[in-house]
């Protein structure tokens, strides 16, 4: 067995109390995240693991594990909390703190969805600044909330695997595109005029607007190199699709197969499209999993589209709207840089069964 290099390592054992309590670290939502590190780290060490194989089990440095097993074997388990910082001493203690992120985990005010820090300080007794800064030192921000919604698709982890693996180790002689519609985008001309920057003054513009109708854009994005390929019809359509594929097969170098990452949109599997296909056997489509449009990496440039020309935009015509979009694409190509994707389907799927099993808990909650 090889030795470990450097000073000799401190053998840990730990009492019954000692383990229940380090276990108790490890589960306990409102302990902060360096606490639990820690408690894993000692639990690692108590089961006989060097600290190279804590390390790699953790996800931190061996450094790091040769001095948290030092400072629990000399201190035990008031060693695994910070040292105090020079300066004054503290007005709030850890009951205090305790009592603060657990009101913010499992309570709400009478009368409202979330708490505010006047709310939680008048609640609790203290100032509303030792609230928020509780708040940021535990990454808790009740005031904000995010949207999700997990696929119902069966065959979801199979699709994760089959996109993310075109992204990451695409195929050789092979173009993988990114493919989707944006469709209904409005031609919208405000009422009356935009006042433009000024020095001390943000753009200004009326909430009112005329419609002057409605475009789709139909883009793919080659996942390699950026580009995006676009056009746009006024109708979206398996029709217009099928003229999107064609522009696609005179853009593409016949000797490439050709890989297209789409969602399950209807008008991509009907028999018109099917019949394509059949004739043109380089293509290969690619479906991502219901309600998971952010597989698709056209989904990051309709994001940039819609945020840098489309939005704060007026357009008096679908003519006027379609050449701003053309003038981005064709902006965008001249210096294209592709969308780096880094997860892999594994680390994907963890993240997703976390999501599952926070819903799981949460409607058990509702049900009870």
């Amino acid at each position: 067995m090889a030795r470990e290099q450097g000073r000799p390592t401190v053998a840990i054992e730990l009492s019954d109390e000692e383990r229940v309590t380090l276990q108790r670290y490890t589960r306990r939502r409102t302990a902060s995240q360096q606490l639990v590190q820690r408690a894993r780290i000692v639990l690692g060490c108590a089961k006989g693991m060097n600290n190279q194989q804590v390390a790699a089990a953790v996800g931190v440095s061996v450094h790091t594990v040769g001095k948290w097993r030092r400072r629990f074997a000399e201190q035990r388990l008031d060693g695994l909390h910070d040292t105090p910082r020079p300066g004054a001493p503290r007005s709030i203690g850890d009951e205090m703190v305790e009592l603060v992120i657990v009101k913010t985990l499992e309570t709400t005010p009478k009368g409202a969805t979330h708490w505010s820090t006047r709310q939680m300080a008048k609640h609790v007794g203290i100032s509303r600044e030792s609230v928020g800064r509780i708040w940021r030192a535990f990454g808790l921000k009740p005031h904000r909330s995010d949207t999700f919604q997990l696929s119902n698709d069966p065959l979801f982890v199979e699709k994760v695997r089959d996109v993310v693996g075109l992204y990451m180790n695409p195929p050789d002689n092979a173009l993988v595109l990114s493919v989707d519609e944006k469709t209904q985008v409005q031609a919208l001309n405000r009422t009356q005029p935009i006042l433009s920057l000024q020095p001390g003054r943000t753009e200004r513009r009326t909430p009112e607007y005329d419609r002057h109708g409605t475009t789709s854009l139909f883009a793919a994005l080659d996942v390699a190199t950026g580009n995006v390929i676009g056009k746009c019809f006024r109708q979206h359509r398996a029709i217009e699709f099928r003229k999107f594929l064609n522009i696609l097969d005179k853009d593409v170098p016949q000797e490439l197969q050709v890989h297209l990452i789409l969602d399950n949109l209807s008008t991509h599997k009907t028999p018109a499209i099917k019949g394509w296909l059949s004739r043109h056997p380089r293509f290969h489509m690619h479906f991502i999993p219901t309600h998971s449009s952010w597989l698709n990496q056209i989904e990051r440039w309709f994001g940039l589209l819609t945020e840098r020309q489309i939005k704060r935009g007026a357009h008096c015509s679908v003519r006027a709207l379609e050449k701003a979009i053309y003038e981005f694409r064709d902006s965008h190509n001249e210096d294209p840089t592709p969308f780096r994707w880094t997860k892999s389907a594994d680390e994907i799927l963890e993240k997703v069964a976390g999501f599952c099993r926070d819903t799981l808990v949460a409607q058990g909650k509702d049900q009870n």
